[in-house]
């Protein structure tokens, strides 16, 4: 195992010292520097929108579900949760490639969701039913602010797109929630903290992710209202970020402890890295970039890619690795356009291969069992957040800014 690491780590670094990087087995060296292919995108498209239309068609007001196939489908049951933050990439992506239409429809299907809330305080819920809505079937009724944070960064985009005031106002009654609910301006090091659990109690620790997805979206409100007011939150959430990241190793930690003070260090996650580079558009954070790049590489199932933490390098996190192939191109150092290039079109070769695949959406992990270091698994289900997520990275747009 530490051999087979050891080789991968060599494989992806050598891009950023002009070294030849082998292929796969079954690949020229010229097709795995096309990056995503047309045809590719094209089918990750078809997929996300025949997810959409499962449970629904023409302008009804619909969800997708998250997960297809393999460990969420038996032939006796079916995983028929539609995660917030999943359909908030979906509404990005379709944005991207001018799918206005769908997107709308979408958006409107969460504005209804965070207007029918059982609660009705601007909160939407981490996941929905698909196949009952639009009766409001809560799946999972956490409220984490990064989930708020991304929806309102969907309506937002919307906004900034349609120019329709419904929602504008839906991302403002998210913003108010999370600052009303999760602003921790009495431990250091200042921030937001982690939302609301399924039974409605706070969640005390803070988490980089969050309170880089409440930057960004801050940062949004900024832009799309004047107000002076969002900017200077959005100031707060990327000084914690940055109070996060360790001096020597470039990384970023995970967030703090329950006690909102002590730093949490077991595990490091993928996505704070890049995630942090792509929301702030910092130099800082280009180190962080790397040590994705140094720590998290794995192979799996003739796929190249990172994993999701410094727990388990032994598969491929699909959706990790189309945010680091963006964060790639917004670095733009020696060598990067060419490995943000590679890496897509190892996620193109995964939509290809995956035991569970149709050939359109693109899988959770290359196989299944992916170990998160948080209590979850990965699989290699088809999944419409990694599907997005690739859609962005392919067409070169970054969710976190407008």
């Amino acid at each position: 195992m530490y051999a087979s690491r050891r080789t991968v780590l060599g494989t992806l670094t050598a891009v950023l010292t002009g070294s030849l990087v082998p292929s796969p087995a079954s690949a020229s060296a010229s097709s795995w520097t096309a990056g995503a292919t047309p045809a590719s995108v094209k089918a990750a498209f078809a997929f996300l929108n025949s997810k959409f239309d499962e449970y629904g068609s023409e302008s009804a007001p619909r969800l997708p579900r998250s997960y297809t196939g393999g460990f969420f489908e038996t032939p006796t049951w079916t995983f028929v949760s539609s995660f917030a933050y999943d359909d908030a990439l979906v509404i990005m992506a379709w944005l991207a490639h001018g799918d206005v239409r769908r997107a709308v429809i979408l958006g409107d299907a969460l504005l209804y969701a965070q207007k029918n809330d059982p609660i009705g305080d601007g909160r939407t819920r981490a996941s929905y039913q698909a196949d009952s809505f639009p009766a409001l079937d809560i799946g999972s009724p956490a409220a984490f602010t990064g989930n708020q944070a991304w929806v309102g960064m969907a309506f937002a985009h919307l906004y900034a797109r349609t120019r329709l005031p419904r929602f504008l106002e839906g991302a403002l009654r998210e913003a108010t929630w999370i600052q009303d609910k999760t602003w921790d301006g009495t431990r250091a090091p200042f921030g937001y903290t982690g939302g609301r659990t399924a039974d409605d109690q706070p969640n005390t620790f803070k988490a980089t992710e969050h309170n880089i997805d409440v930057g960004a979206f801050f940062t949004m409100l900024a832009q799309l209202t004047g107000k002076r007011v969002w900017q200077t939150r959005a100031r707060a959430a990327f000084a914690f970020v940055a109070a996060m990241q360790d001096r020597v190793g470039g990384h970023v930690w995970t967030g703090t402890d329950p006690d909102g003070t002590t730093t949490n260090r077991v595990p490091i996650p993928e996505d704070v890295q890049t995630w942090a580079r792509l929301a702030t558009g910092d130099r800082r954070y280009d180190r962080s970039v790397s040590w994705v790049l140094d720590r998290l590489a794995a192979f799996d199932a003739d796929v190249y890619g990172v994993s999701y933490s410094d727990t388990d390098t032994s598969k491929v996190w699909l959706e990790g690795t189309a945010h680091t192939a963006l964060a790639l191109q917004a670095r733009n150092g020696r060598g990067d356009a060419l490995l943000s290039r590679k890496l897509l079109w190892n996620i193109g070769r995964a939509q290809a291969t995956t035991p569970h695949g149709d050939g359109r959406g693109i899988p959770a992990a290359s196989s299944d069992g992916l170990d998160t270091g948080f209590g979850d698994l990965y699989y290699a289900s088809l999944h419409t957040g990694a599907t997005a997520w690739y859609l962005l990275a392919a067409l070169g747009r970054n969710p976190f800014r407008l």
